[in-house]
């Protein structure tokens, strides 16, 4: 493929996207976050003495934080909370200024969090599959505990419904749990050989959400690129695999990013590699494997690092636009923050 010029990028996306809005924010970010139609969240992650969360097109600056900043999740806004660095081990309640406690080990990884409004607003977290619980925000009440003897590290939570969570660990392992057995063991599954030695993260379809009528589908992404669709009710056997288009494994798995399209059937979004935002179409995947082919790649990221001499940049995350189909964040470590709908008729070559 010949080398792309930033001016032939910028040409070529009068025809790739329907919108482009290119923000350079000071320091860069990992967190971000859509809030209502045209608002979004950023927070810093910099190991700085204090690091902003900014609410943008606002804009207004919420409220400042004294540490590393890994996780945000809004529970009604502005109700919101984050995590810090793992060596404070709190949770930052960001409209009461309170924080809930998650250990007094230095040597945990950050927490991993996520929110449900089924009941008394609460957060599932936890940094280790033995410790993983869930608490009420307002009271701080511990409502359950996970009683496992595996010490994996967690790469992700979620709440399938208001009963049940799952987590991903860092080995690619899925773990289920129901909240109303307490203390009840997270289920363990075993990865398969050929997935093993690499790092994983996981993302959870909006099907899932509740819905009984959607087949629970979890992706699967490796720091080699591996991509692994799972149903729920019959973990053991994959729905399908692909590898990724990458030309190397992740430089950095903790920026790893699988996330489903919340209104496009079958779409998924992978970054954490290079500079570039794949999106995926599950539905036109070999059912044999192979690499997979994008039905679309941002690459405007790169294209803003070349422009200040630097190093080419990293994506350090990205998040769909709740109810429009192909409307992205996506934020690098040159602080670059893109807002993007690529063009419908588009497809790649």
């Amino acid at each position: 493929m010949a080398e792309e010029s930033a001016e032939d990028w910028l040409l070529e996306s009068l025809r790739l996207y329907n919108d482009l809005h290119v923000f350079e924010l000071q320091e860069p970010t990992r967190v971000i976050e859509w809030i209502g139609e045209k608002s979004v969240c950023v927070a810093g992650y910099e190991n700085s003495r204090r690091n902003e969360i900014l609410q943008l097109l606002l804009p207004q600056k919420l409220v400042c934080v004294p540490r590393e900043i890994s996780r945000w999740n809004v529970v009604d806004f502005p109700t919101a909370l984050c995590t810090a660095c793992g060596m404070c081990q709190t949770l930052d309640v960001v409209k009461s200024v309170s924080t809930i406690p998650t250990g007094n080990d230095s040597k945990k990884p950050w927490a991993k969090i996520a929110t449900t409004l089924a009941r008394t607003p609460c957060v599932l977290h936890g940094s280790r599959v033995n410790n993983v619980q869930i608490t009420e925000i307002e009271s701080k009440k511990n409502i359950y505990t996970a009683a496992s003897s595996i010490s994996d590290e967690v790469s992700g939570l979620e709440f399938l419904d208001c009963n049940t969570l799952l987590a991903c660990c860092v080995k690619g392992q899925l773990c289920l749990a129901d909240v109303r057995q307490p203390q009840s063991p997270l289920g363990d599954t075993s990865v398969p050989s050929a997935l093993s030695g690499e790092q994983w993260c996981m993302g959870v379809s909006s099907g899932l959400q509740g819905s009984d009528v959607n087949a629970p589908a979890i992706a699967r992404l490796s720091s080699g690129g591996q991509l692994t669709l799972t149903d729920l009710r019959n973990i053991p056997k994959p729905l399908k695999s692909a590898r990724c288009k990458v030309s190397a494994a992740s430089q950095s798995a903790e920026f790893l990013c699988v996330s489903w399209a919340p209104v496009l059937d079958g779409c998924l979004a992978v970054s954490g590699f290079n500079g570039t935002v794949h999106i995926y179409d599950t539905r036109n995947w070999p059912v044999s494997g192979g690499e997979a082919e994008p039905l679309f790649s941002h690459k405007g990221h790169i294209f803003s690092g070349m422009d200040t001499g630097g190093d080419f940049p990293l994506v350090t995350t990205h998040a769909w636009h709740p109810w429009k189909p192909r409307m992205l964040l996506s934020a690098a470590s040159d602080g670059s923050l893109h807002v993007w709908d690529w063009a419908e008729s588009h497809k790649n070559s």
